[in-house]
């Protein structure tokens, strides 16, 4: 058998086939790295918008404080709980809202049972139910105990979890209030409790810092709500503070 050789013309690369093997990893590797771009993708791009688009309009004044010394407020330093504010390579389940504050000493005896349904119209959100005589996130918004009950004078605080907002589901305890912070000034809340319907419209949206036990404060010149959730949604970095007054 003779053989011969014949010169390639110039600019020609020489491809040898790839093996079974050597495709079989390469589209391994493929998946993975799509897999890779995707999931950093759905979790960091709605942190990032998140951060650019809404958490410069939730930052509050340093030089207003959040608390006054009224007698009429009911927070107390001496015994107030304390939010828990970082949520990294800790072992708290969220959902559980006593989890929400650390060493937690308020008692609960002589709070009176809360069960009504709040809706919030821009968000698809209705009749979600709210109770007081249980902390499980994951089967209901928690009224924080203690606090006003719908339509009487003082501050109603009303707890729900969220997630990334891709999640949000309106029906769905742990992904209730994953889109709060699209609400605006103005928006509408409403709340039937005891056959009565409240309608609430919204004052004012903030971010607190974990331990600003503010939002939770009892004020007794007027009928209002405060809706609390982490935030940025999917975290548990800071709290996002929703306040409404009665109409």
């Amino acid at each position: 058998m003779t053989y011969r050789y014949v010169k390639a013309p110039p600019g020609y690369i020489l491809a040898f086939p790839l093996s079974l093997g050597k495709k079989l990893r390469y589209g391994i590797s493929l998946v993975f790295i799509t897999l890779g771009i995707a999931t950093f993708t759905t979790v960091a791009y709605p942190l990032v918008s998140y951060q650019l688009n809404f958490a410069p309009q939730f930052q509050k004044s340093s030089l207003v404080s959040p608390l006054t010394t009224s007698p009429i407020q009911q927070v107390k330093a001496d015994n107030s709980p304390t939010f828990v504010g970082e949520v990294v390579n800790t072992s708290f389940d969220y959902t559980d809202s006593t989890n929400w504050f650390a060493g937690d000493s308020k008692s609960k005896e002589g709070s009176v049972y809360a069960l009504y349904t709040l809706s919030i119209p821009k968000l698809g959100i209705k009749n979600a139910v709210v109770r007081s005589d249980h902390t499980d996130l994951k089967q209901s918004l928690i009224q924080y105990p203690g606090t006003a009950l719908p339509g009487n004078l003082g501050n109603t605080v009303i707890f729900g979890h969220s997630v990334l907002p891709q999640f949000f589901n309106p029906t769905n305890y742990l992904t209730i209030f994953s889109t709060l912070h699209t609400l605006r000034p103005g928006d509408i809340i409403d709340i039937e409790a005891d056959g009565a319907t409240f309608t609430y419209k919204i004052s004012e949206m903030y971010e607190a810092a974990p331990d600003d036990l503010s939002p939770l404060a009892q004020t007794y010149d007027g009928r209002y709500l405060t809706m609390i959730t982490c935030t940025p949604p999917g975290t548990y970095l800071r709290r996002l503070i929703i306040k409404a007054y009665i109409l």
